[in-house]
């Protein structure tokens, strides 16, 4: 299993220290790159993404999601902007159960 992470160099020095692949201030055409990689080699693999490159999209991006399985992508929010990023899945969770759902309960 590759183990990868693409985004500024600052948020993937640390996944350098795990033994990961990583790949430096990549731009959406870096991460297009890699995901072409994987899906050439057939690997299974775990790829940490900065969330400004996965919101740009791309069209192997879109077919590792198709996919399902032996890729997974995960994001990572920005490490000058941690508060800012929404995960995709708040959208559908709004959209299911309406916008309470997501609300703190104390």
């Amino acid at each position: 299993m590759r183990l990868i992470a693409v985004g500024g160099a600052a948020l993937v020095q640390g996944f350098a220290l795990l033994g990961a692949e990583t790949y430096e201030d990549a731009t959406g055409e870096d991460l297009e790159r890699v995901l072409a990689d994987v899906l050439r080699g057939r690997d299974q693999a775990l790829i940490f993404v900065e969330s400004g490159l996965v919101a740009r999209g791309g069209r192997n991006l879109d077919r590792v999601r198709r996919e399902g399985g032996r890729i997974i992508v995960s994001e990572i929010p920005p490490l000058d902007a941690p508060e800012s990023y929404r995960p995709p899945v708040e959208a559908l969770v709004t959209r299911v159960l309406g916008p309470s759902a997501l609300e703190e309960r104390t």
